[in-house]
């Protein structure tokens, strides 16, 4: 068995760092690649070696399979890890590494293939007996296709991309008239996210909880699950809190569902870590999709069976058998993560907030965990997911759990973002999560932000002489060097293709003034000058931190100016529309 010496971690942020952190400790030596904003991030300072992808956006860097294998040759990587996201998901990027010769620590190329693709995830897991959610099994055409579904079955109902997860590129459409609107959008969050647009519909439960199982799977025919997760506190479809185990969810519906989840893995063949995801409501569960890879939210798993599934990933990519069998899985306490992501949530509107951190403090003490992708004088780019860090706890039940989550809450500092925090405290504290009794929809429908505010604090520029470690690129590889330079606070800016006026004080309640709320790019405008438009009515979308956000009207009018276009890059502050 030869045995794995060097791996190449195509992915950024806390998962890549998570990544590196288990490598060194396993003693195989680490290479992480990074984008032109990300020469000086934290996976790149970990890791052994660090190669420049080039570019800035994710299809630019991230997602330039080009790039990345130059960066496997020049380092002489023998294996990948894609982390989640990006190519994690991605048939022909595994294959690009595989046939290289290089171990892809991941599912083979074929089991990617038919579960990377939610809609033949779907065919797969209904031959191996399991039930999905009602829906279409083929590619959607045009909206035309979502209307006729959605008549048929009853609205709302979900358009979901076939090659993503975490909430991207699926739209709530909740008549026949938001349909074309919803599945143009879909398709470019896909595409911007995981490279590729399909989509597909299903009927969007009422009251849902969102239950996964995690697996683990060796190339020796060993299949096992390793307990749920529940993943039902959401906002616009994405995670917010998860823990293991589920409460008030019964053992016998563990066990059937456990089952379910191994006989959806030897249906595709599969190998390494995976998660099959259910819908369950009313008693029955029902199959949502696998995602083959590793989820965010697994240290929840870790926590309450102390394994490193990121170090099982490795074992299992170097032809290892697994060390437990289903009997000696051991499950002890509770534990729950809260994903502390760049966000205002503010009102419930959950906005975008990139920036430079000036301050990360983390918290402490017994069973606390906290995994960042950053730490102070980082920027979190509007070009990339929003993910800061998750703190995950483990206590010997869930209310001590609980009760230590927000302990450390309170011990944990941010500054010169907004984050989540705030809300995961309203969350954390509210009877519906206490009681166990919350849904993927209730976050949304049933939690009252109007109080929450979570501002972003300033930076303070200094200006004496210091040395500056910065780095260089000698054939593509980086090679850090120090210089003496004026300690000014660095900024990092994107381009920008027209510059625009910066009025952000023309920013109020019934203003006719639609200014831009944060950085961003333009990827649609919905008016055009002269045009009449009553208050609500979508006027640009923008899109930041792979996430698209609809700017309305709060005034009823005419437009008297249009000063972007689809494609623009914004600041926060800028006029894009003015109405009177």
């Amino acid at each position: 068995m030869r045995a794995l010496k060097k791996v190449l971690i195509a992915n950024r942020g806390e998962i890549a760092v998570r990544v590196i952190r288990t490598c060194q400790e396993m003693g195989i030596a680490t290479v992480a690649v990074y984008s032109e904003l990300d020469r000086e991030a934290l996976h790149v300072r970990l890791a052994d070696e660090a190669y420049a992808l080039g570019g800035q956006s994710a299809a630019e860097s991230y997602l330039n399979t080009e790039a990345i294998v130059r960066a496997i040759e020049l380092s002489g990587a023998d294996a990948v890890h894609p982390g989640y996201g990006f190519f994690s998901e991605n048939t022909d990027f595994a294959r690009a590494i595989t046939e290289r010769g290089v171990t892809f620590i991941g599912p083979p190329p074929e089991a990617i293939e038919v579960m990377g693709d939610k809609i033949s995830s779907r065919l797969a897991a209904e031959a191996a007996g399991v039930s999905g959610v009602p829906g279409r099994s083929e590619v959607l055409v045009d909206a035309a296709e979502v209307v006729a579904f959605g008549e048929a079955v009853g609205w709302p109902v979900a358009i979901k991309a076939a090659y993503g997860g975490g909430g991207r590129g699926m739209k709530v459409v909740h008549s026949p008239e938001e349909a074309a609107e919803a599945l143009e959008s879909a398709q470019r969050e896909a595409v911007a996210s995981f490279g590729r647009g399909e989509c597909y519909l299903e009927r969007y439960l009422t009251w849902p909880r969102h239950i996964e199982m995690q697996i683990m799977a060796d190339t020796h025919g060993n299949v096992v699950w390793l307990g749920e997760r529940d993943c039902s506190a959401q906002r616009r479809h994405q995670k917010l809190i998860e823990e293991s185990p589920a409460p008030n969810f019964p053992d016998e519906v563990r066990q059937r569902m456990g089952e379910a989840a191994v006989r959806v893995s030897r249906a595709c063949g599969y190998v390494n870590a995976g998660t099959v995801e259910f819908l369950f409501q009313d008693g029955e569960f029902y199959f949502l999709e696998m995602n083959t890879r590793l989820q965010v939210e697994h240290p929840v798993t870790e926590y309450v069976t102390g394994l490193d599934l990121v170090e099982w990933q490795i074992r299992v990519a170097n032809g290892e058998p697994l060390g437990f069998t289903q009997e000696t899985v051991r499950h002890d306490g509770h534990a729950i993560e809260v994903r502390i992501n760049a966000e205002n949530p503010a009102g419930g509107r959950f906005s975008p907030s990139p920036g430079t951190l000036t301050t990360l403090r983390a918290p402490a003490g017994p069973g606390v965990r906290l995994d960042a992708g950053y730490e102070a004088g980082d920027t979190v780019s509007q070009y990339y997911d929003n993910l800061i860090a998750k703190l995950i706890v483990w206590g010997p039940d869930r209310e001590r759990a609980r009760r230590r989550l927000l302990r450390a809450i309170g011990e944990t500092r941010i500054e010169g973002v907004a984050t989540t925090l705030p809300a995961d405290e309203i969350i954390l504290n509210d009877p519906h999560f206490i009681e166990g009794t919350h849904s993927t929809r209730w976050v949304e429908e049933s939690l009252d932000f109007s109080g929450v505010s979570s501002p972003a604090s300033a930076n303070t520029p200094e200006s004496e002489l210091v040395r500056r470690d910065v780095t260089a690129e000698v054939n593509g590889r980086r090679v850090a060097v120090s210089v003496w330079l004026p300690d000014v606070a660095a900024t990092l800016s994107t381009p920008v293709k027209k510059r625009r006026d910066h009025h952000a004080s023309l920013a109020s309640s019934g203003s006719g003034t639609v200014i831009a709320p944060m950085q961003g790019t333009i990827v649609k405008v919905s008016v055009s000058e002269g045009q009449s438009v009553a208050v609500g009515d979508t006027v640009v979308v923008l899109e930041a931190m792979k996430m698209e956000n609809a700017l309305t009207a709060e005034r009823a009018g005419t437009v008297t100016r249009v000063a972007v276009s689809a494609g623009d890059s914004v600041n926060s502050g800028d006029v894009m529309v003015t109405i009177e």
